[in-house]
């Protein structure tokens, strides 16, 4: 492994460990405010949107000025957000530091180019996986801390918290090299990004599946606290348990085609969807959170998927583009689980597993289709970060 990416790994694992502490309870805090279902699903649904309008200038900045200096813009402007979050007296103000964290969401593209770049001989799809990992590891630790603080004191303090572990996270990423410029070299069939139809069609398929991941997870706090009595504490173990799933997916299957992992990845969200509809105990919901994982593996993967169908000078921009289309996905599903929630709050789960179902059935459609098609471009990668 290359130094840099130990030193995105451990920026990472710091970071999961603070976000971790508070994002499961998110939509607890905003009900705490006075917030109903219907206004969580809209300000999570809100919060999606600004996650989604800078990742493809991000991505496009990426390719222009550099990916570390994307990096740490990010990472300072995660910090800020937090502390506006910890310290908001109101909803409207905790909302603002709600969206400002949102848009720190767009290091994803300059983040995961960076990866690319400095993996040394590690394949694309195992690098993006593992760094992946060393985040979910982090967040094994934060829901239970999270959990444990937000009963005992208060979910205010959740965010103190985190901002100090944020500090240190940004610390890190400061330690990060340059990163590599390629020199792009063109070759007989290359297309613009916006004109290579196999990459479109990807990206057609990563909403269908990204929508279908997040629609289960946006409103299951909420549901397990209201409807099933459980505690923050154990709220926060169910969430450390779904650390564990994504880092041990991660780990295990980072080195599987992308396809076959997206795959994998879905049948885990409709276990999770399924387990928490038909459930009826703790030992059941947290069989649930470990197939959580796998909406990180399908995340990560994306990512993986269009990599080799693109320009080396464009990869930046197609990670951004993804990285839209991913965050496109927080936009629609809360909405539609906040309505959901608050016509039968169970509902959910059994219309979650329906569009999963569906979902899978189009990803080995794409796949066999994508197998056969004609590649635009083969992009040579270098062993050597």
């Amino acid at each position: 492994m290359s130094r840099d990416l130990k030193i995105v790994s451990a920026a990472m694992l710091t970071w999961g460990l603070g976000e971790g502490m508070f994002y499961i309870f998110q939509p607890l805090y905003i009900q705490q405010f006075g917030a109903d279902p219907v206004l969580i699903g809209t300000i999570l649904g809100i919060n999606g949107l600004v996650m989604t309008v800078g990742q493809i200038p991000a991505g496009y900045l990426a390719d222009k000025v550099g990916r570390r200096p994307m990096m740490w813009a990010s990472w300072i402007f995660g910090l800020i957000s937090t502390w506006v979050m910890a310290l908001a007296p109101s909803l409207g103000v905790f909302v603002v530091g709600l969206l400002l964290y949102g848009i720190t969401s767009s290091v994803m593209a300059p983040l995961n180019t960076y990866i690319q770049d400095v993996r040394g001989k590690w394949q694309v799809g195992k690098a993006l996986t593992f760094t992946s990992a060393a985040y979910n590891i982090g967040a094994v630790l934060g829901p239970v801390i999270g959990g444990v603080l937000g009963e005992r004191f208060n979910l205010r303090l959740v965010y103190y918290a985190a901002g100090v572990i944020f500090a240190i996270s940004t610390t890190i990423i400061f330690f990060a090299g340059k990163d590599i410029k390629e020199v792009p070299v063109s070759k007989p069939g290359e297309v613009h990004l916006l004109k290579n139809k196999r990459f479109l069609g990807m990206v057609v398929m990563i909403f269908l599946v990204m929508f279908a991941a997040v629609l289960p997870q946006s409103l299951a706090a909420n549901f397990l606290q209201n409807q099933r009595g459980l505690s923050l504490s154990r709220i926060g173990q169910l969430g450390a348990l779904g650390g564990l799933g994504s880092a041990t997916l991660m780990l295990l299957l980072g080195h599987l085609p992308s396809g076959a992992a997206m795959l994998i990845g879905q049948a885990g969200m409709g276990l999770f969807a399924a387990l928490l509809w038909k459930g009826t105990g703790l030992f059941w919901y947290g069989a649930a959170y470990l197939f959580l994982g796998g909406y990180r593996l399908i995340r990560a993967m994306t990512l993986a998927l269009v990599q080799p169908v693109v320009r080396a000078k464009e990869v930046g921009l197609a990670f951004g583009v993804v990285e839209t289309v991913n965050s496109l996905a927080f936009v629609v599903a809360p909405i539609l689980a906040g309505f959901l929630y608050d016509w039968r709050p169970i509902s959910i789960f059994p219309v979650s597993l329906g569009v999963l179902v569906v979902t899978i059935l189009l990803t080995l459609g794409f796949t066999r289709w994508n197998k056969t098609g004609e590649g635009p471009v083969e992009v040579e990668v270098p062993d050597e970060a």
